[in-house]
C-alpha cells in the first residue's frame, strides 16, 4: 500500500485514478483545483507536507489544445511551472512524483509508432507546455515518472465519444477528420495502468496509451456503430477545419521498456466507456 496525492483528482483521468488506486488499496488523497491550485508553490509546499505522501500523480492540466495557441502563458503556467512546483515539493518529503504528458508533444512526421527515444518535437503551444512539464519535473525530482499518453476519453469529463453521441442523436450527417490517427485511451484502463506504474522503480519516460490505431473518423464510426446510432460520417481534412492549434497527423505511441505497461485495444474501451456511462 502506497500513501499517495493525487492532484487534479477532479478531472477526467482524476477521478478514475482515485477509484483504481483505492481499489488497489492504496492511502489516497485527493486534490482538485478548488483545494490545490498547483501554480502556487508554497500552496502546493504546504499542502504536500501536511499530506506526507510516499508518491503525488499529477493530472492538473490545461488541456485545451486550441485555447494555448491564443493564451500560451496560461498553459504553461499549470503545465509546466505547476509540475515544477508539484515535483519540487515532492522531492522535498522524499515522495516521487508521476507526471501525464501527451503524444502532442511529436509532431506527427514519422510513420510508424513514437517511442520512449523519438526526439519530441511540439507543433503547438499544448504540446509544448507539457514537453516543458516533463523536463521540469524531470530537472527538480530524480525519483520520477513521466507517462505519455493519447486522446483520452472518459466517464468524468467532455470527450469526442459524448460529442458524437450528442451529434448523432440529433442529425443525420456528422463531419469529422481522416487525416490524424492516435490511439483513442480510455481513462479507467490509463488508470490502472498508472497504478501498475506506480508499483514499481521503473523511473523515467514511459509510452501507455491504448492498443491499436484509427483516424478520429474511424473512432466516430466505430462510435455510432457500437451505439446503434444511424448517422453517417463524412470524411474531411485538418485544414478544411481550420482549428486555431496545428496537431500531429500521426501520433501513435509505442514503446520500447523491457518493464512496458500495456492497455487493451481501443475498441475494448470504447465498449467499456458505452458500459459504464
Amino acid at each position: 500500500m502506497v500513501k499517495l496525492l493525487v492532484c487534479g483528482a477532479a478531472g477526467m483521468l482524476g477521478r478514475d485514478l482515485v477509484r483504481a488506486a483505492e481499489l488497489s488499496d492504496h492511502e489516497v488523497i485527493a486534490t482538485g483545483r478548488a483545494k490545490l491550485d498547483v501554480t502556487d508553490a508554497d500552496a502546493v509546499n504546504r499542502a504536500v507536507e501536511a499530506a506526507g505522501p510516499e508518491a503525488i500523480v499529477n493530472c492538473a492540466a490545461y488541456t485545451n489544445v486550441d485555447g494555448a495557441e491564443s493564451e500560451p502563458e496560461a498553459a504553461m503556467r499549470v503545465n509546466a511551472h505547476g509540475a515544477r512546483n508539484v515535483a519540487a515539493a515532492a522531492a522535498a518529503v522524499d515522495a516521487s512524483v508521476l507526471y501525464v504528458s501527451t503524444d502532442y508533444v511529436f509532431d506527427g512526421s514519422k510513420e510508424e509508432p513514437y517511442l520512449e527515444s523519438d526526439e519530441p518535437s511540439p507543433l503547438g503551444s499544448y504540446g509544448a507546455s507539457k514537453l516543458a512539464g516533463e523536463i521540469d519535473t524531470a530537472a527538480v525530482n530524480p525519483r520520477h515518472h513521466l507517462v505519455r499518453t493519447s486522446w483520452l476519453f472518459g466517464t468524468g469529463g467532455r470527450n469526442f465519444v459524448e460529442t458524437m453521441l450528442a451529434l448523432g442523436s440529433g442529425q443525420d450527417e456528422v463531419t469529422v477528420v481522416s487525416d490524424q490517427v492516435g490511439s483513442p485511451t480510455y481513462t479507467a484502463h490509463l488508470a490502472e495502468g498508472i497504478v501498475r506504474v506506480l508499483a514499481s522503480d521503473s523511473y523515467g519516460l514511459h509510452h501507455v496509451a491504448a492498443a491499436g490505431q484509427c483516424s478520429w473518423y474511424d473512432f466516430a464510426v466505430a462510435i455510432f456503430d457500437r451505439a446503434s446510432i444511424s448517422c453517417s460520417v463524412v470524411p474531411t481534412t485538418t485544414d478544411a477545419i481550420g482549428r486555431p492549434a496545428p496537431r500531429p497527423q500521426y501520433s501513435v505511441l509505442a514503446t520500447e521498456r523491457d518493464d512496458a505497461v500495456h492497455l487493451p485495444d481501443w475498441r475494448a474501451g470504447l465498449d467499456d466507456y458505452l458500459s459504464e456511462r
